[in-house]
């Protein structure tokens, strides 16, 4: 890909300062949850907005600055309408300091010099306004901004001062080290890996895949043969993998086509929220009103499909058989799950990557999405146990999934560029985890 076309690319897609865009950084703006009458959603929206807050705050700590700040802004951009005044204080009050200025939204031919600028800081450029100082990186501005720039420049003078010449801009580890509280140090590169495990782990322990799987693997109990048990389930897990790969490069297709058009992110966001209220409503209301399960018509011919597996006398027919199981069983799953894959190739697509890395991310995302899965088979092989998914552990499922995609909608709709941040991450599933448990117990049957 040339230069040239590689600039109209980030211009098109990465520099789109209108209202509600997904990747200029803006400000947080915390929203007053509306009373709602069941106690589990205030308290999960309560819960949601202070993590959105904290998470905001995630911020790199950055080392040794310069004396001059390089300023990118775009042209009816807001936030970069209130950086304005802050940059015109700074020089007022320490004339030494050399303010460089570069509007990107109108005048393209900046947007290489931010994207070098950035990538030698170890940082990805995806909106504006930004500011550069030394091995300083700042994007967005919030009311920590002010400050942190004044900091960055005291030092920077001093340093001047003192030797005379500014120093060189920090690595990108030493730059990008994030101090998470319970997690440790990350580097803010690997957001994207983050993202992908923890969303895919999630996604992984799907209440539909679980009960297919328990319900096949029971039956298969009665032939009490170790070699067919793992063959056949290796093979339904093999093939649902395969699938769930192809239906998120479809989302990851959908999405890079349609670009980085906020009303993209906005509606995946929004369908998101729908998805994560319907599991949640089957927590509290299972089996009432609209939910996302297997249907109960579509249960008996799933069921007539494993019995017939059992008769198969000859390997391939063996193999056909449940390729064919795992398609039609992974066709009415998808009910269950479509949320996690839409979050996190919107996500995905958020980020400038190439075709490679794109699919390499849906492959790492299918492992682990499978994990849980081949794990099942493994004790089923070994114990040839007859457990199966209750009704409760089920209902416990769906509510974790339906937290966690209450969360990612929120992030999608407020602020999608903390995405980037693997703080986020960690936060939203410790939240989802904890709230999960405190209502599980709550309302765990038999509890007055």
């Amino acid at each position: 890909m040339t230069a040239d076309l590689q600039t109209k690319r980030l211009a098109a897609h990465r520099f789109d300062s209108g209202a509600g865009g997904a990747s200029r950084p803006r400000l947080l703006r915390t929203r007053t949850p509306r009373r709602v009458p069941l106690f589990p959603w205030h308290l999960a929206a309560i819960l949601l907005l202070l993590l959105f807050c904290v998470a905001s705050n995630c911020l790199a700590a950055t080392p040794s600055p310069a004396a001059t700040l390089y300023y990118f802004w775009g042209e009816g951009c807001p936030h970069c309408a209130q950086a304005k005044p802050l940059l015109e204080q700074l020089q007022r009050k320490y004339p030494e300091l050399r303010v460089e200025s570069w509007e990107v939204l109108q005048h393209r031919e900046n947007i290489p010099r931010l994207m070098r600028m950035a990538r030698e800081r170890g940082r990805e450029a995806t909106g504006v306004p930004v500011f550069i100082i030394g091995a300083h990186y700042f994007s967005g501005f919030s009311r920590q901004t002010p400050a942190q720039l004044e900091s960055a420049v005291k030092e920077a003078l001093q340093d001047r001062a003192q030797h005379g010449v500014p120093p060189r801009a920090a690595t990108p580890r030493a730059a990008e080290r994030l101090a998470i509280p319970g997690v440790g140090e990350l580097d803010a590169r690997r957001s994207l890996p983050y993202l992908t495990l923890v969303i895919a782990a999630l996604d992984s322990f799907n209440p539909c895949a679980f009960f297919v799987l328990f319900f096949l693997l029971s039956l298969l109990i009665h032939v009490r043969s170790r070699p067919r048990m793992i063959l056949i389930g290796g093979v339904f897990v093999a093939v649902s993998g395969l699938l769930y790969f192809l239906f998120l490069a479809a989302w990851l297709n959908l999405f890079l086509v349609a670009g980085t058009l906020p009303v993209v992110t906005t509606a995946a966001g929004v369908l998101a929220l729908v998805i994560g209220l319907v599991n949640v409503k089957d927590f509290f209301l299972f089996r009432q009103g609209i939910t996302l399960s297997i249907p109960e018509g579509k249960k008996p011919d799933l069921f007539a499909r494993m019995r017939r597996l059992l008769k198969a006398e000859s390997l391939p027919a063996l193999l056909a058989g449940t390729g064919v199981l795992a398609v039609a069983a992974n066709s009415y799953e998808l009910l269950c799950t479509a949320g996690f894959p839409m979050v996190f190739t919107r996500a995905l697509t958020l980020h400038r990557l190439p075709t490679a890395a794109y699919y390499g991310y849906l492959a790492l995302y299918c492992l682990v999405y499978v994990l849980p899965l081949a794990a099942i088979v493994a004790i089923f092989t070994a114990t040839l146990g007859g457990k199966k998914l209750t009704e409760w552990q089920g209902r416990v499922l769906k509510l974790v999934s339906g937290l966690m995609m209450l969360g990612l909608a929120g992030v999608l709709l407020i602020r999608p560029a903390l995405l980037n941040d693997p703080a986020l991450s960690g936060l939203l599933l410790a939240a989802t985890l904890a709230l999960a448990a405190v209502l599980a117990l709550c309302f765990r049957p038999g509890r007055r």
